[in-house]
């Protein structure tokens, strides 16, 4: 094979690829070795028919199979020797070709452009640690004591009121006639919370032990028993026992019930957690300003194919008129976009960064948690659109790249205060929001796998800070 590279000084270029006859015919001739044995033809026996009897029967098929094969291998070999990438599918175009003949033919590709990647380990970014006071600690281990409440009974003649843990049986009537779940055992509501029918807590209000109590109450609309829905219930209530909320004591003990070996254990765990709920935060703003820095680093062309491709994207969703009033910035958001990938991949490339289908899987799962309910759904997602999987695969390596660039690059440390966190959050959120607003005619950007990745990671797409988190009322404390 002889392979000439012209236009070498552009990103389009042409290869010559010049295999000449001898080679093709002992292409040929494997191939005719390889179906000698599996042909029956009448008047030889198996594995016995002549080449030229072949040759006649079957050549044009055999040939097509042949050129197929040295086409692929010839064309992928030629751009590994000459270290092209391309970005999107190279053309061919066949000049020479046929049995007993040289074969020639050009390959028109657009290379990626090569680009600089060693400024990204000496990255600068700002990286943030929460210190947390003890007193924001104390404020949520109540908040969490609160939420928990310890009842204790009490004495036969104490009347239930607001905020009371009552127990009861009680026996239904519609109409006077029982139906399905009319009778319930030991049945507990704290009144006032309203969770059982609407108004049946405040008919329990000054109940004592051992009370009886008619209580009367409309079955709501998602009643089982549709016949009954809007129908008024009559309930005859037991009173097995009132109890009253008492104030949960912070000890060893109140924190052994949330997972914590004792009390100074858990205001250690406590601090994580609300630590935490900011660091994924703050996190993603360093991750944002490193992706900033990236964009500054210049790249002399990129390709217009993929220019175009990206465009498309961009533009779904909105009138051809639209796209073509806002085609200058989509271009240059384009632009940005596959530069910054390019760049990502390169590094990821240079650092052998792979992304295991364990850590697919532990990606899913973490979607599955942050939708209780609706597990079913998510992973028939995902198992019904191997794009959608694709796409967290980008995700994942998009991450592993940007916590490498991390590591390696120069962290500007700040221990800041929760209100500070909160600020520079709250400050990104808007700046976000006010981005976002300037551009809303635009499609929001969509991920999608592109030319200009490595054959088994995708395009890392850029992200934006999330939103500031909100205080979170735990029940369980969990080490991590």
């Amino acid at each position: 094979m002889k392979v000439t590279v012209e236009n070498k000084k552009g990103l389009n270029k042409n290869l010559k690829v010049f295999v000449d006859k001898e080679t093709m015919n002992s292409y040929m001739d494997e191939k005719y070795e390889e179906i000698k044995g599996s042909v029956n033809l009448k008047g030889f026996r198996p594995g016995k028919v002549p080449k030229e009897i072949l040759k006649r029967q079957f050549g044009k098929a055999v040939f097509g199979e042949v050129l197929d094969k040295v086409l692929k291998e010839t064309s992928t070999k030629a751009l590994e020797e000459n270290k092209i990438k391309p970005a999107g599918q190279p053309k061919l175009d066949l000049k020479t070709y046929g049995e007993d003949k040289d074969l020639e033919y050009v390959l028109s590709v657009t290379e990626l452009p090569k680009v600089e990647i060693k400024s990204l380990e000496n990255i600068k970014f700002d990286e943030y640690t929460v210190k947390i006071e003890d007193s924001e600690t104390d404020k949520r281990i109540k908040e969490i004591a609160k939420n928990q409440p310890n009842f204790k009974e009490v004495s036969a003649d104490t009347k239930a009121k607001k905020g009371d843990l009552v127990s009861l049986d009680y026996k239904a009537t519609v109409d006077g006639k029982d139906f399905k779940g009319s009778e319930g055992k030991n049945t507990q509501l704290t009144l006032g919370k309203d969770l059982f029918l609407k108004g049946f807590d405040d008919q329990l209000i000054g109940v004592k032990k051992d009370d009886e109590k008619i209580v009367e109450a409309t079955l709501p609309e998602n009643f089982p028993e549709k016949e009954l829905v809007n129908k008024k219930a009559i309930f005859n209530c037991k009173i097995l026992s009132v109890k009253q909320p008492e104030e949960v004591k912070i000890d060893d003990d109140f924190a052994k019930n949330l997972g914590a070996k004792d009390l100074k254990d858990l205001k250690i765990l406590i601090s994580k957690q609300i630590n935490d709920e900011y660091k994924n935060s703050l996190d993603q703003l360093s991750k944002n300003q490193i992706l900033k820095e990236i964009e500054k680093i210049k790249v002399d062309e990129i390709p217009e194919n993929l220019v175009e491709e990206e465009v498309k994207v961009l533009s779904q969703g909105i009138s051809g008129e639209e796209a073509k009033k806002n085609k200058k910035n989509f271009e240059e958001k384009a632009k940005t976009r596959i530069k910054t990938g390019l760049i990502l991949n390169e590094f990821g490339e240079k650092n052998q960064i792979k992304v295991s289908e364990q850590e697919i899987q532990a990606e899913v799962q973490k979607q599955l948690r942050m939708m209780p309910g609706q597990e079913k759904m998510v992973m028939d997602f995902y198992q019904k659109n191997p794009s959608a999987l694709a796409s967290l695969r980008g995700t994942v390596y998009e991450e592993k790249i940007l916590n490498l660039i991390k590591e390696k690059g120069k962290a500007n440390k700040k221990e800041i205060s929760k209100e500070e966190a909160e600020k520079i959050l709250k400050e990104a959120h808007k700046h976000d929001h006010d981005h976002d607003h300037s551009h809303g005619k635009e499609k929001k950007e969509t991920k999608k796998k592109s030319s200009t990745t490595s054959a088994k990671e995708k395009k890392p797409a850029t992200k934006k800070a999330k939103s500031m988190p909100a205080d979170k009322k735990s029940k369980k404390v969990s080490k991590k």
